[in-house]
């Protein structure tokens, strides 16, 4: 049955699975040993940030710091940079709840936080980001891709803006859903700090990175050892960052193909659902992630569809999978100003890498009639 939730979390890899292994058996060293058995687990750190840094351009492998997944490289980023710099935030009113709550707690603490508004499709307007940048700020967050709709944000236009007016600001974006989609690249002339999370794109849940260009400053969140060169202490996840290796470069590989077959599946599911019931997909016209599809369905509670969906046996989401389940109206959403009753209407739908045409179909059905006994 059709599992449609891939924005949420995606089924491991089988070669992942495979690398990670033996750091859960035989090389279960602590890394910041000296003796043989740590080294063993040193080195498989070093090597996997040595082919993220690869994978992804980073001119230096010690700029990939490692985490413990998007949360807290999104925390890092954020939280780390405005400390660094005593300065504030700018941000949008569609960025992941780790972001925004991280510019609250800063706000919290008397830093000036600027959230930008966004159009009708969930898209900011580069200007207007550049324009709330003060001398106060310190840090411009905006994600590469929205997590409930799938809209690409121009954050490579933010990017150039930016640099081409001189503002000495750090540039962060959560790249975490358009990662296994887009070519994310840590290019000189793009932002200093970019968020990727394991288990989005194959790889293990509780693992990511975080790209900090060399010369970022940025202070630590979580104090301790000082592994990580002082910017993340604590003790690695050996296996995790084995894994999260395996699975950047498989991602990597296979994007071309992926984006392919997984927008094909995703355009045959809209089509087919809407030639079957009536419905509207959130944001249909903007550049969206090949992934997503925010359908809503007008008549029917979300909370309704999702759990007669759950017991036909498809999975799929409302907003975000940020909340611990429970379905709380959309920021995102009323950013975008929809109504909170069509808000309530809305689900996410998320296609993965093995998902093509046939199955697209064939969940439109299963969706088409489920929802069709409802409404």
């Amino acid at each position: 049955m059709p599992y449609l939730d891939h924005a949420a979390t995606t089924p491991m890899r089988d070669d992942v699975r495979a690398a990670m292994a033996p750091y859960h058996s035989e090389r279960f060293g602590n890394p910041s040993g000296i003796h043989a058995a740590a080294r063993i687990a040193k080195n498989a750190i070093e090597e996997a940030r040595e082919r993220i840094a690869a994978a992804i351009g980073a001119a230096r492998p010690l700029e990939i710091v490692f985490t413990g997944g998007g949360t807290e490289s999104d925390n890092l980023a954020v939280v780390g940079a405005a400390l660094a710099r005593n300065g504030g935030v700018v941000t949008t009113a569609v960025e992941h709840a780790a972001v925004l709550e991280s510019a609250r707690f800063l706000g919290r603490l008397g830093h000036e936080i600027v959230i930008v508004p966004v159009d009708s499709s969930g898209r900011v307007d580069p200007g207007d980001v550049v324009s709330a940048v003060t001398d106060r700020t310190a840090i411009v967050s905006v994600m590469t891709a929205n997590n409930e709709t799938g809209v690409i944000q121009p954050i490579g236009e933010v990017t150039r803006r930016i640099r081409s007016a001189g503002l000495p600001v750090t540039i962060h974006t959560d790249a975490v859903q358009a990662f296994a989609s887009l070519p994310i690249r840590a290019s000189d002339d793009g932002p200093d700090l970019i968020t990727v999370s394991g288990h989005k794109i194959g790889g293990p849940k509780g693992i990511g990175f975080l790209f900090v260009r060399n010369g970022t400053e940025l202070e630590p969140v979580i104090h301790g050892g000082g592994q990580e060169l002082g910017r993340r202490s604590g003790t690695h996840d050996v296996a995790g960052i084995v894994g999260l290796a395996v699975a950047v470069e498989a991602t990597v590989a296979e994007r071309d193909r992926y984006a392919a077959r997984v927008g094909a599946a995703r355009d045959r599911f809209e089509h087919d659902l809407g030639s079957r019931i009536p419905i509207e997909v959130t944001a249909g016209e903007a550049d969206r992630l090949v992934s997503h599809s925010h359908v809503r369905f007008p008549g029917i509670r979300a909370e309704t569809l999702l759990v007669r969906l759950d017991l036909a046996g498809v999975a799929a989401a409302a907003g975000a999978a940020c909340h611990s389940g429970a379905i709380a109206t959309s920021h995102v959403l009323a950013a975008m100003g929809v109504a909170p009753d069509a808000a309530a209407e809305s689900v996410r739908f998320s296609f993965g890498r093995d998902d093509d045409v046939a199955f697209g179909a064939e969940a439109a059905r299963i969706v088409a009639d489920v929802a069709g006994e409802l409404s």
